[in-house]
């Protein structure tokens, strides 16, 4: 009888545990956006999160609505100077981490005939230098049988006018997932990839993506009609896929990408 309440006991506990109890992650970008609802989800999931970006006060608004549990760093991704110094800042906080969670990005589109070699430098340096070279950095920091996740698009895989470079960007987050990941298989770091399709998030503005009000409205109405559930995602659909792929659940998942586009490029 004993016995039995014990086991009991168990299973009650697991499965009321948390999926990232004990666990400390970093969200690059995590200020807004599909990077801030991934910082939530980790948190209501029971990890410690740590989040950068590059604007001290959306940093500061973000922490103010995560709680207690959240930490931040100024750091522009887009800058090497301030790359160089994130495993100090990171170790000022926590002197481990299990999870990196690759997400400061910017979503800039122009015709091959119109665009400037400074948008493509910023493009570039930010969703892949960036990127890069943020790892590298925190590499040594990440405990053996950690997880990395990278968040890309479904501009890697579709053809859309005026994306040659955005996609570019995330089809090269792609290729370092799969070979990131054999290159880390002694540490059983995983390395995975989420690739959204269009997502309502503050990135999807008029001024972030350097389009005007009519070119973002025709745009948005474009998409909605390719993608089959008929509208633009939710940035807590995203991170709840983050999660699953930063956590234990996905222990046998590596070097993969999970698409989540409403069926956009499957349909």
């Amino acid at each position: 009888m004993a016995m039995a309440i014990y086991r009991l006991f168990e299973l009650l506990k697991h499965k009321d545990m948390k999926k990232l109890a004990g666990k400390t992650a970093i969200i690059t970008g995590g200020n807004s956006g599909i990077g801030f609802a991934t910082a939530k989800d980790f948190l209501a999931q029971g990890a410690k999160v740590i989040i950068t970006g590059r604007n001290e006060q959306s940093v500061n608004t973000a922490l103010a609505q995560l709680g207690e549990n959240a930490f931040g760093i100024i750091s522009d991704s887009g800058q090497m100077e301030q790359v160089s110094k994130l495993a100090e800042q990171v170790k000022a906080i926590s002197p481990t981490i299990d999870i990196v969670v690759i997400n400061a990005g910017v979503g800039k589109f122009d015709a091959l005939a119109s665009m400037s070699e400074d948008t493509f430098d910023e493009i570039m340096n930010i969703n892949f230098k960036g990127a890069y070279f943020s790892l590298q950095q925190l590499l040594p920091l990440i405990n053996d049988g950690g997880s990395i996740v990278l968040n890309t698009s479904i501009n890697a895989h579709i053809g859309m006018a005026g994306a040659t470079v955005y996609a570019a960007s995330k089809a090269a987050l792609l290729t370092l997932a799969k070979n990131l990941s054999a290159e880390l298989t002694h540490r059983r770091i995983r390395v995975n990839a989420v690739s959204p399709g269009p997502v309502v998030t503050p990135l999807h503005s008029s001024d972030k993506l350097g389009l005007s009000s009519e070119d973002l409205k025709n745009m948005g109405d474009s998409l909605t009609q390719k993608i089959p559930v008929g509208r633009f995602g939710e940035a807590d659909e995203i991170a709840k896929t983050i999660t699953f792929l930063a956590s234990d659940d996905s222990t046998f998942i590596l070097g993969a990408e999970l698409i989540a586009d409403g069926g956009m490029y499957n349909l």
